[in-house]
Order: structure tokens, then C-alpha cells, then sequence
């Protein structure tokens, strides 16, 4: 059967809406979505983007891009938040590697440079590297901090925790200002390397045993027609996928307990759509994703409350752009 002949898909993937989505203001609190945090190259010093409802639960990761002058965090695998940055000027370069936040301490002064303020300081080494909030100049300035903006620094001192993962690669002294387009983490919550495997003759790949417990989260990208199901940060599944949905902007649901004791799926009150908080999905929208039959049963026998569903623009890694047939479709029933 061809993509022309898939049936509908049901009520899982039902987070596409039809209202246009606004614009933000880069720095504002938890309004931006993830196609604005991926326009990272259009930071201005001391910018940032913070868009945490996109993955509420799951490791925390930090990749500090000495290059490109930016810090991404990223929860279950999922970008976040997005902010510009100064590291250690020459002769105080920022070392690069696998660090933890050893210490936390918002009010925190320097014991080396004349009692210096260093707000939000999020410690990596004994010797002196932190993170927290300082002069953003737009090239690297510190004595080997890496400086944040100032109300980022406090967002993400209220959701790290000692022993979180912060990664340091690249090099400041060849900047950079092109964008990393996925919308996935490169980097895991123990600093490997992620390898992208792209889909390639195959209509999708499910490896559960990956990882076996955590938060899962779903990603219906409509730039690369894929979706990818990640658990506790780890890809545990990915599918070519027809996405038909003209709205440029980020929906996320979630899928919660009600009062019934039913399951049901809630929107989350993104920008511009605060009136939709709580309330239940429409299935009037339900026809905008179809996907094949052996991909939908397998994410529907993982569905537990607390699952997230977010459909986007962004990147889930690079795409081939080839046409797959799907030679098995669903249209699940609710």
C-alpha cells in the first residue's frame, strides 16, 4: 500500500493544531518553542530561549559550544533552552570535556578575582570553572567561567541538581555562528557521543531494550515527515511518517489520569494557545499523521501517564528526503 492509499491515523499523535502560532520575544520566560531555539546563529549576546514544557521529566543535560559562543540544555534528549555565552578569554581558556555540577550556590563571590559577584555559580571543577551569570561582550571574556545571561542562569539553577551532566567541546578561538539544526541531543547524560542512525530502506526501528524505564517522549517532526520516541533520553524508536499540517508551530500534549480514571490526552498551554490548558483533545484533529501499522501497536503498549507528545518544525537529525513506501497502515480506534 502506498502513502496515497494510507488510511487516517487515530488518537495517538493528535496534538496538531490549526491556530497560528506568534512570535516571541528571544529571553522571555518559557515562551519559546523549539523552532526558536533552533535559530540559535540569530542569538544576539546576552539572548536565550527557554521552552521547558516541550520535556517536562527526564535527565538533564548541559553541551556548552565553545565554537559557536552557546550553551543548550536538554531534557529526555530534548531541546529545552537555548543561551549565548562568554568562556575564557586567551590564557584563561575554558577547559573543554565531561564535567559535573559539584557545587550550587546562587549568592556565591569570588575567592580568586577581588570577591567578584558570580550569581547562580554552578561549579564544574574545584579550581575555579563554573557556570553562572556575567558579561556576555559576544566573544569570550572570562577568566574561564562560562558566563550565562543573567535570568537564564536562574532558570537553570532552579532545575539542575548536583551531579548533572555539563559537556564543554570546541574551540573558542575558531567562533562560529551557524546553528545545530536537530532538535535532539548530540551528547547523552554521560557525555558520549549520540550516533545518529538515519532510516534507510526500512520503514521504521524500534529497540526498546535500550532503554527499559523513564519518561517517554514522542516527536512528530513535520520537517523530516519522522517520528522518534525517546525513554529516559535515549532513542528507542523512529518511523517515516506522513505529517500534512500547514501550522508552522510547537503543540505539545500530555497524557494523564482523569477523575473517571481514564486516560486522556491534555494540551499543555504553550504561548498562545493558554486557553487550551487542560483541556481534552479534539479528535476533530485527528487526521493530520498516518504512520505504519507495526510502529503505532508498538508506542501504544509503552503509553503510560506522563507521556509527551511534541509535534514540531525542527530537525530529529538529517534527513535523506527519500520517499518510502508503507506497505502496512493503521487507523487505530480511540
Amino acid at each position: 500500500m502506498n502513502c496515497r492509499n494510507m488510511v487516517r491515523h487515530g488518537h495517538l499523535f493528535c496534538a496538531l493544531l490549526l491556530l497560528p502560532y506568534p512570535a516571541f520575544a528571544q529571553g522571555d520566560r518559557a515562551t519559546s518553542p523549539p523552532e526558536f531555539a533552533r535559530r540559535a546563529d540569530n542569538l544576539k549576546p546576552g539572548q536565550w530561549v527557554w521552552a521547558p514544557q516541550v520535556s517536562p521529566t527526564g535527565p538533564l543535560l548541559v553541551y556548552v559550544d565553545l565554537s559557536r559562543q552557546i550553551a543548550t540544555v536538554y531534557r529526555n534528549g530534548v531541546r529545552i533552552a537555548v543561551a549565548t555565552i562568554s568562556s575564557g578569554k586567551e590564557g584563561h581558556e575554558t577547559p573543554t570535556g565531561v564535567f559535573t555540577i559539584l557545587q550550587k550556590d546562587k549568592d556565591h563571590r569570588s575567592s580568586t578575582y577581588n570577591n567578584a559577584p558570580m550569581p547562580y555559580q554552578q561549579r564544574l571543577t574545584w579550581d575555579g570553572v563554573a557556570l553562572h551569570a556575567g558579561g556576555l561582550p559576544g566573544y569570550p571574556e572570562s577568566h574561564g567561567c562560562i558566563h550565562l545571561p543573567y535570568k537564564f542562569s536562574q532558570e537553570l539553577f532552579a532545575i539542575t541538581s548536583l551531579g548533572a551532566t555539563v559537556v564543554v567541546q570546541g574551540n573558542a578561538a575558531t567562533h562560529m555562528r551557524t546553528s545545530q539544526a536537530s532538535l535532539l541531543s548530540p551528547i547523552n547524560d554521560k557525555g558520549e557521543q549520540v550516533e545518529y542512525r538515519p532510516l534507510k530502506d526500512e520503514e521504521y526501528r524500534w529497540q526498546p531494550e535500550l532503554a527499559t524505564s523513564g519518561p517517554l517522549t514522542i516527536i512528530v517532526s513535520k520537517k523530516e515527515q519522522r517520528i522518534v520516541v525517546l525513554r529516559n533520553g535515549t532513542e528507542i524508536g523512529r518511523s517515516v511518517a506522513e505529517i500534512k499540517d500547514g501550522d508552522p508551530g510547537s503543540h505539545v500534549i500530555t497524557l494523564t489520569t482523569g477523575k473517571d480514571g481514564k486516560t486522556h490526552w491534555l494540551y499543555v498551554g504553550l504561548p498562545g494557545h493558554e486557553n487550551d490548558v487542560e483541556n481534552v483533545v479534539d479528535e476533530a484533529v485527528l487526521n493530520r499523521v498516518r504512520l505504519p501499522r507495526g510502529f503505532y501497536d508498538k508506542i501504544r503498549s509503552q503509553l503510560k501517564p506522563g507521556t509527551t507528545i511534541l509535534v514540531t518544525d525542527s530537525s530529529v537529525g538529517a534527513s535523506t528526503g527519500e520517499k518510502l513506501t508503507i506497505m502496512d497502515a493503521v487507523a487505530p480506534q480511540p
